[in-house]
């Protein structure tokens, strides 16, 4: 699918709310594959994802919006027994906001939920730009971040990230792309009928690739993203100094 068409769908998955018709709360129906399958697919959906470039935002800069993605899931069986109905795809609404620091340094966080269902978040980055580019060298940086699911009483869950990526401004365009590791620990718990799955901790391989728009007062981030077997994509619209 061209960048173009799956930032449209991002868009219109997080406006067609709810994008689930309930919640998450019906894990002692799952066996052990189905949960497995259904944290890769949280793993996916809820995982960081950048929606910036990599260039160090400066001691006096922020990056600011509100972004949306959508995730093509590979399991909507295991969602439609944990009680989350049968769905192909997680939209996922979120406010963000970046802030420059010193030596290169960037911090973000994230807040964000899976409309019409008990799914909530948050999450943060710190991004160290190892090479902060400039007119004819591209920024190069290691992002470390977290993801923490809040709302659903049935699962304790979070993930872990690490990539390196690089980008390059071209006037008002600045393309991006990446590669890392999601780490994800999902834990059943509470849960007083049927058998609960056991805790599954695995790790995801991710690709990520975007371009940043600066128009002067208004900014556009697209991105796309392979992380496990599951395509994201997301837009953001905001501001960026």
């Amino acid at each position: 699918m061209p960048l173009k068409h799956g930032l449209a769908v991002a868009f219109l998955a997080a406006a067609s709310l709810p994008a689930f018709a309930k919640d998450i709360n019906n894990l002692g129906n799952l066996p052990q594959a189905e949960f497995r399958g259904l944290s890769e697919d949280l793993g996916a959906a809820l995982s960081y994802k950048p929606l910036t470039p990599t260039a160090p935002l400066g001691i006096t800069g922020f990056d600011m919006g509100l972004a949306a993605t959508a995730t093509k899931i590979k399991n909507s069986g295991a969602f439609n027994d944990a009680g989350a109905g049968d769905q192909s795809t997680v939209a996922v609404p979120s406010l963000r906001f970046n802030k420059g620091l010193p030596l290169d340094l960037d911090v973000g966080v994230m807040w964000g939920e899976v409309p019409g269902t008990n799914v909530r978040l948050w999450g943060g980055e710190l991004r160290y730009a190892i090479v902060s580019g400039g007119a004819t060298m591209p920024a190069i940086g290691i992002r470390g971040s977290y993801t923490k699911l809040t709302g659903v009483d049935q699962l304790d869950f979070n993930t872990k990230g690490l990539d390196l990526s690089i980008s390059k401004g071209f006037l008002m365009f600045t393309p991006y792309a990446g590669i890392g590791k999601v780490w994800v620990a999902s834990t059943p718990k509470d849960i007083s009928t049927g058998t609960p799955p056991s805790k599954e901790t695995f790790s995801l391989n991710k690709v990520f690739v975007g371009v940043n728009l600066n128009f002067g007062v208004v900014n556009l981030a697209f991105e796309g993203d392979r992380t496990g077997d599951a395509t994201s994509y997301g837009a953001k619209l905001g501001f960026r100094f």
